[in-house]
């Protein structure tokens, strides 16, 4: 009887410590790593993505380091919002009112390189493409810069693009063409700027918190 105790004892132990191993496996930050994974969760170094949803069964990444964004699909959204370019209101600004949830979202920290990035994502540092972030809440902390558009949430620090910049929220400055955000405590530069308060051409600003 005592034996039969001590194995289920040693089985149950053994069960434990493999668990323990598997997770610290995936704790553990990995130099080179790729997404869509359900494995990865730390990378310091870089992260090659395709696209990457919110979603249960994908597990958010923080990456220290630089983000690579291979998503071939955003080569086609650029030229789209070039057509319908006259349509600015119609733009997507509505389908990211709703407030990013971090602990759902990648977090980038130091540089984001991408075609287009339809990831959920939380930047801090440097963000580089061809037209930033699109159908997902991603805030950039820091820098944008593409020569096409910066789609955000929430921007805050600096936007530059060629044609516009969009967000729900700003604290900042946005320089472009065209520049748009609804709650918006900075400075707008461009052909066109719109933020909560007015509508202007050349330049536009506003610092009073936004009135509920």
């Amino acid at each position: 009887m005592k034996t039969k105790f001590l194995m289920m004892i040693s089985f149950f132990m053994v069960c434990i410590i493999n668990a323990q191993d598997s997770l610290n496996a995936m704790d553990k930050p990995k130099f080179i790593a790729f997404s869509p994974s359900k494995a990865t969760k730390n990378v310091n170094g870089m992260l090659i993505k395709y696209y990457d949803e919110i979603d249960q069964e994908i597990q958010p990444k923080k990456v220290n380091g630089v983000g690579l964004g291979f998503n071939g699909l955003g080569i086609f959204f650029p030229v789209l919002f070039l057509v319908n370019i006259t349509s600015i209101d119609n733009w997507g600004i509505n389908d990211i009112g709703s407030e990013p949830l971090p602990d759902k979202m990648n977090t980038i920290n130091g540089m984001q390189l991408s075609i287009v990035n339809m990831e959920p994502t939380v930047t801090n540092g440097l963000e580089l493409s061809l037209s930033s972030n699109i159908s997902a809440p991603s805030v950039i902390n820091g820098i944008a810069i593409s020569p096409l558009y910066n789609f955000h949430h929430t921007t805050k620090g600096v936007a530059v693009s060629t044609f516009a910049n969009v967000s729900q929220k700003c604290r900042g400055i946005q320089l472009a063409l065209i520049n748009i955000c609804k709650d918006s405590r900075g400075i707008q530069i461009g052909f066109w700027n719109e933020n909560g308060k007015r509508k202007m051409p050349l330049i536009n600003w506003n610092f009073k918190n936004k009135k509920l």
